[in-house]
């Protein structure tokens, strides 16, 4: 979806000034994934492998007596497509913080270099093999060509795994200074319809006409998410960004349907705005929406994420996740950058929230804390930046400084 971008573009709209840190939120607050109920849609069904490892304390002991061997809790396996461009390094840097925190995640690289089934753009069936196996993958940028070439990654990725609803908190970082301070909210997108259903066709010559597929089902889906995840994460208040003004159908037909979510969920509020109301207000004052969880459709989504991803310092700072009933896959939405790829410029810091959001989603509150913590004191302390962020740090000494703090 996102042509590859210059990563540096950041410093157009990311000013470092120092301040002091207010606060670092609970990690069920911010950029998080909060633990599900056991009733929730797209609850986290991976498993711990039965890894095995010598030890002195066991009191298993093998038939030789020469050796003791003690069964440990073993590790989640987790799908990673490093990605385009920057994208090996920065996925070198979340793995090299991952070991130093000692979290419990076995990496599984794949390869999604697409391939051709029935003339339609697809995944190897390696590659989906190995989410569906996990679960869970974490993902790098993927360069679309513009224009020309294959289908998007991206999209691809989401119909293959029916990844329905696509969450991007955006909070303000503690000690980087932007035109707004305090914003603290999060978006919702419904992430397999809508105008990117790619039904288009020609009319006539000069004439294409492209259709917005709203179906009830899939409404109704992302709908109940988004409440649920706002109850896990303490926000009081569901909003529906829409246009049911104009398309009084489909928009329409999504916004009724929030409606009767809505009564399931009594201690939540809810209620909706256009789309061009929320545009307007947000980026005149987003503090009033740091109490909402805001759902919207595909396209409203795309652009209104990007938009309070602007907020707060660019893409380079926000975090990514795309859930499924089944699969999630947590990403930068950055683009691949390959002006400075290789060069040890790339700023990692998308992937790693990323990855934090994703031990958040596998239940793995304590590493995600940690990790989350020691990131955003580096970040706070502003000596160890890339160069997009206003410092002259190399990529991994960006990350060793992270690992210190660990």
């Amino acid at each position: 979806m996102l042509a590859a971008r210059n990563f540096s573009a950041a410093r157009q709209c990311l000013r470092s000034v120092r301040v002091t840190p207010s606060f670092v939120a609970p990690v069920s607050q911010i950029r998080g994934f909060a633990a599900p109920a056991d009733d929730a849609v797209a609850k986290f069904k991976g498993q711990k492998g039965s890894d095995v490892r010598a030890t002195r304390k066991s009191r298993i002991f093998l038939w030789s007596g020469a050796s003791r061997i003690e069964s440990v809790a073993g590790k989640y396996t987790v799908t990673l497509i490093e990605g385009d461009g920057i994208g090996p390094e920065i996925s070198q840097s979340v793995k090299d913080i991952f070991e130093a925190a000692k979290a419990p995640v076995k990496w599984e690289p794949v390869d999604v270099t697409p391939i051709l089934k029935d003339g339609k753009t697809a995944i190897p069936d390696d590659a989906i093999k190995s989410v569906q196996k996990n679960y869970v993958a974490l993902k790098g940028p993927l360069a679309t060509p513009v224009g020309k070439g294959h289908v998007s990654l991206n999209l691809t990725l989401r119909r293959t795994f029916n990844l329905f609803a696509n969450v991007r908190p955006c909070r303000s970082i503690a000690g980087y200074k932007t035109p707004y301070d305090g914003v603290d909210t999060v978006l919702i997108r419904e992430n397999t319809e809508g105008e990117y259903s790619g039904i288009e066709h020609v009319v006539v010559d000069g004439v294409v006409q492209s259709i917005k597929l709203i179906t009830k089902e899939a409404s109704e889906r992302v709908l109940r998410f988004a409440f649920q995840y706002a109850e896990s994460i303490n926000k009081k208040k569901v909003r529906v960004v829409h246009k049911a003004t104009i398309m009084k159908m489909s928009d329409g037909l999504f916004l009724n349907t929030a409606r009767d979510i809505a009564k399931d969920f009594p201690g939540v509020e809810f209620d909706a705005e256009l789309l061009d109301n929320s545009c307007l207000k947000i980026v005149t004052d987003p503090t009033p929406y740091n109490d909402k969880v805001l759902v919207m459709p595909n396209l409203y989504g795309d652009i209104l994420s990007d938009m309070c991803a602007g907020l707060i310092g660019g893409l380079g700072l926000t975090p990514s996740g795309n859930i499924g009933d089944e699969c999630s896959i947590f990403e930068a939405v950055h683009g691949s950058a390959p002006d400075i790829a290789g060069q040890g410029l790339a700023n990692p810091t998308a992937l790693l929230l990323s990855s934090i959001m994703m031990l958040q989603h596998m239940g793995l509150h304590d590493h995600a804390a940690r990790i989350q913590k020691a990131t955003f004191d580096t970040l706070a302390e502003g000596k160890s930046l890339t160069g997009d962020l206003g410092g002259k740090a190399k990529t991994h000494e960006y990350a060793e400084a992270i690992m210190k703090r660990l």
